[in-house]
């Protein structure tokens, strides 16, 4: 494919990855509506709080752990080759999910899914910048970062319209078209690209980043699954975990050919952009696990209508995410991301706003805001840690990117999970001291255990409701000023190491000025 059909086509090509990263995306959120579904023992698969937290991270951790050896096989085999084999087993993985008969078997296809939206999500970047020039690269970038948001969004109205018509696994089934119509687009108009001088595998590196954070999150979520963080069940895996992670930074510092350059961030630019990241999606999207309970348990909302009550985060992303790059353009990337963390600080405290029978409409206003300030954060951002690397490395530039945002998802919600967990049952302790042994578990477990154990009490189990819902709106406040302090220090983090406007505007003229490939990278092969 020339040149100047590619020029012709960049915004059909945009559109096609969009769709593709909105699946990719918008999956991890449309599970989040349905895990009361899932929890139900009739209408689910009665999983545990436990397993619900690992339906999302054996997703997660296996997303983040494989996406640098994917960003390092599309620069090596072809962007377009790797994402549509990536497509393809998202697809299947979506269809055994849709299918699962057991927590367990959920857990494993969520794991498959992981592995095929870690092929799919570096392409979508890396493409875009081989594609757009520097000028309107920017803008190109704030539209995919929008597309992040959007998912981020729209996943819960998605899901709860599912559920409203359909079984808990038709939230998985939907991927299938949608999937089978984005590859079809990809073959006709996405154009293959590659590093013509790709560097070799780093396996060690790859198992190493995988065991590191997968132990990691373990001993997180035993902590908050037995309220027990000083026993060594619990610390034993963290600091194994660390341990590894620590080893894995060390071999990659001094290997050849690392599956992640740890030297990138020596780039101020880029390594206080990927900070940023990490902190506003730990913070944020922990804050959203937890608020899908609050609207379903303690508010009484169906998934449908849980869904609508994300609607005004969707639309902050699509006001404000587009017109990002002209915000940075106008007063710098500094000022742009520090306001947009410091207003998703002023949306984590809003939820001390937020009680058992607080009117609906303030908890739009904080979703609101929160998706305001994330739509300021992600488009800079992300251009800042592309625009660090020449175009030939863009698979490596789009992982660290991605695998920034990904281990900071699984890390908030095992943190911030965990934190919720480990708050409901110290409130509860006591109330639940004069339940029956099996019932005691089950409503210390999680909120939707207790409203569970509280009919099938029947009138006795009435005294019981106010308290679990008293018991996780608490927990609730506790966890989100917790996430609220980690997305300030975001801010702060940005405004002391992003280079401000000055030092920004040359690197982007020399971006600018640059020769450019006659053709996409396929012709350097």
């Amino acid at each position: 494919m020339d040149s100047q059909t590619v020029q012709r086509r960049r915004w059909y090509i945009l559109g096609v990855l969009t769709v593709s990263l909105l699946v990719v995306v918008l999956d991890n959120t449309i599970l989040n509506v349905a895990l009361k579904t899932i929890a139900d023992p009739d209408k689910g698969l009665g999983a545990t709080q436990s397993q619900l937290e690992w339906a999302i991270n054996s997703y997660t951790l296996v997303f983040a752990g494989l996406l640098f050896t994917f960003g390092v096989l599309g620069d090596r085999l072809g962007r377009k080759r790797v994402l549509m084999g990536g497509m393809a087993v998202f697809a299947l993985a979506s269809l055994v999910s849709a299918y699962a008969q057991s927590p367990e078997q959920l857990i494993y296809a969520r794991a498959l899914m992981g592995l095929g939206g870690a092929a799919v999500m570096p392409q979508t970047l890396s493409i875009i910048t081989n594609v757009f020039e520097p000028h309107e690269r920017a803008r190109a970038i704030g539209i995919w970062a929008g597309a992040v948001g959007l998912g981020v969004a729209i996943g819960p109205l998605t899901g709860g319209l599912l559920l409203a018509h359909f079984w808990w696994g038709s939230v998985f089934l939907i991927n299938v078209p949608v999937i089978v119509a984005g590859v079809t687009l990809m073959a006709f108009l996405v154009p293959e690209s590659r590093n013509p001088n790709p560097g070799r595998l780093d396996p060690l590196g790859v198992v190493l980043s995988v065991v590191g954070l997968v132990v990691v999150s373990y001993g997180i979520i035993q902590g908050g699954d037995k309220g027990e963080w000083l026993t060594l069940s619990t610390l034993g895996p963290i600091l194994a975990g660390l341990a590894v992670l620590a080893l894995f930074v060390w071999h990659e510092a001094r290997t050849a050919s690392p599956a992640f350059d740890v030297r990138l961030f020596k780039d101020a630019r880029m390594s206080a952009a990927v900070a940023s990241i990490a902190l506003c999606f730990f913070a944020a999207t922990g804050v959203f696990f937890f608020a899908n309970f609050y609207m379903q348990s303690v508010r009484g909302l169906s998934p449908l209508q849980s869904g609508l009550m994300v609607l005004p985060f969707a639309a902050a992303q699509l006001i404000f995410s587009p017109r990002s790059a002209s915000l940075v353009r106008r007063f710098g990337a500094k000022a742009v991301c520090t306001s947009g963390l410091l207003a998703v600080t002023v949306a984590l405290v809003g939820y001390q706003f937020v009680g058992t029978t607080t009117p609906l409409w303030v908890l739009g206003a904080v979703f609101f805001v929160q998706g305001a300030g994330m739509a300021n954060v992600m488009p800079p951002a992300t251009e800042s840690v592309m625009s660090a690397l020449p175009r030939e490395k863009a698979g490596a530039g789009s992982a660290v990117n991605n695998v920034a945002r990904q281990v900071a998802v699984a890390m908030g919600v095992a943190v911030l999970g965990s934190v919720v967990a480990s708050v409901y049952r110290g409130d509860l302790h006591d109330r639940l001291a004069a339940l029956p042994a099996g019932a005691r578990e089950a409503a210390g477990e999680s909120i939707e255990g207790a409203h569970a154990v509280a009919a099938r009490m029947g009138a006795a189990g009435h005294g019981l409701i106010g308290p679990a819902d008293t018991a996780f709106v608490h927990a609730m406040h506790t966890a989100s000023i917790a996430a609220a302090v980690v997305s300030f220090l975001g801010a702060m983090v940005v405004l002391k190491w992003m280079p401000g406007r000055a030092a920004a505007v040359p690197a982007a003229a020399a971006d600018q000025a640059a020769p450019q490939p006659a053709e996409p990278e396929k012709a350097r092969v």
